[in-house]
């Protein structure tokens, strides 16, 4: 399915019209009204330049960082959201300066080795892609001899793959399939692992095991997975889910009862009483679109995984907030350290605890969602991010 068609597509300006904002001067810009205001890189001011823009029905304010490069070449490692956070003190605002960009064809994809310059049109700024790189041909006019120089563009080709993903793919990709977060019925209602050919109670690959419950018969492999702990809602106790802990992949050989399959792979031990569950064929993007949610949220982290204390940067956290309260993958949340409370020694009317302020900590994204739940990343940390942290949606 094509989703650049679908109303809730159009309807988020893709957060990396990175090269969207990146305007080709090549054939295309040769082909533009001489009357058109041509770009003039100038000095940027020595401190943050603010720009605002007007929107409906208030403005915002589009930071740009001080100290940014004035060109950078796109490396193997980078990511879209890194390099976004070399220009702007906000990187979630690209899209703000660049979204009437219309010449770029494919905005959301760069390479290493493409160059990004930055320039400055009407007191604007604007990026250009590979300006430098593209072939000058000078010819002479028939009208009075006048030197005319004709830009035409390099054609590079380039697997979709090869391209600079959003975030750092290898810290979210286990959990884009494995673990889960499911509901104490749909773990009832699986099937589960009976036994096993020799009775060990600990399985590994390579071992045969028996398994009893539904099973699909049109389907041949199952993933495997343990009951974990129920996930609790921090506001009021409430179950939003279970985990589900992925032990490995299992094949069926026989669909008696019980069915008999084999352990192709496993990630930790398999016990009896595991659980089979369809495998997840959901696609691993390479491409995100982080984006503020278009409204107030307001949410608590109710989970740190693979983390006992606290989680910094590219970490990923559990939130209580899902499809049912309108989450979408790509929403930036903004975390906040709740303030201690502390009592006033000095106010001799009034002996009452203080409430500190809470204190903004980072910035995550989500990147998954499920009915009542959603894992989110963290893009920023200011300091450590701990369990229960609030989050809201991000303010200037």
């Amino acid at each position: 399915m094509n989703i650049s068609n679908t109303p809730k597509f159009r309807n988020i300006v893709p957060f990396f019209l990175l090269t969207g904002l990146l305007t080709i001067t090549a054939g295309i810009t040769t082909s533009c009204s001489s009357s058109e205001t041509k770009p003039v890189a100038v000095d940027e001011p020595a401190e943050a330049t603010t720009i605002a823009e007007e929107v409906e029905p208030a403005k915002k304010e589009i930071r740009v960082k001080a100290q940014h490069p004035r060109q950078y070449t796109v490396k193997k490692g980078d990511t879209l959201w890194g390099i976004s956070s070399l220009f702007l003190q906000d990187p979630w605002y690209w899209p703000e300066i660049w979204q009437k960009n219309q010449q770029v064809q494919n905005p959301h994809l760069i390479f290493p080795g493409d160059v990004l310059t930055l320039v400055y049109v009407d007191g604007q700024p604007q990026m250009r892609l590979n300006e430098s790189q593209h072939r000058n041909v000078i010819q002479t006019s028939e009208e009075g001899g006048l030197p005319v120089r004709k830009l035409s563009p390099n054609i590079r080709t380039s697997p979709l793959a090869a391209s600079i993903p959003s975030i750092p793919g290898d810290a979210i990709r286990q959990f884009l399939t494995k673990p889960r977060v499911v509901t104490k019925e749909t773990l009832d209602q699986a099937p589960y692992i009976v036994g096993s050919e020799f009775g060990n109670l600990i399985l590994g690959q390579g071992n045969r095991v028996y398994i009893r419950g539904e099973i699909d018969k049109e389907r041949v492999r199952y993933s495997v997975f343990r009951p974990g702990k129920a996930l609790r809602d921090p506001e009021n106790d409430e179950i939003l889910g279970y985990e589900a802990i992925y032990t490995g992949e299992v094949r069926i050989i026989a669909y008696d009862d019980p069915a008999s399959a084999d352990l192709t792979y496993t990630e930790r031990e398999v016990l009896i009483g595991d659980r089979l569950l369809p495998e997840d064929r959901s696609k691993t993007e390479n491409l995100y679109f982080p984006h503020v949610p278009d409204r107030d949220i307001t949410a608590q982290i109710m989970e740190l995984n693979e983390a006992l204390t606290g989680v910094a940067q590219l970490q990923v956290v559990t939130i209580n907030k899902g499809e049912r309260d309108g989450m979408e993958v790509g929403h930036l949340l903004a975390t906040y350290a709740s303030g201690d409370t502390v009592r006033d020694r000095h106010n001799k009317r009034s002996s009452k605890p203080v409430k500190l302020p809470n204190e903004r900590s980072g910035l995550v994204m989500i990147f998954k969602t499920f009915d009542q739940v959603s894992y989110a990343i963290t893009l920023e940390s200011k300091r450590v991010i701990h369990n229960y942290d609030y989050l809201h949606t991000p303010k200037f």
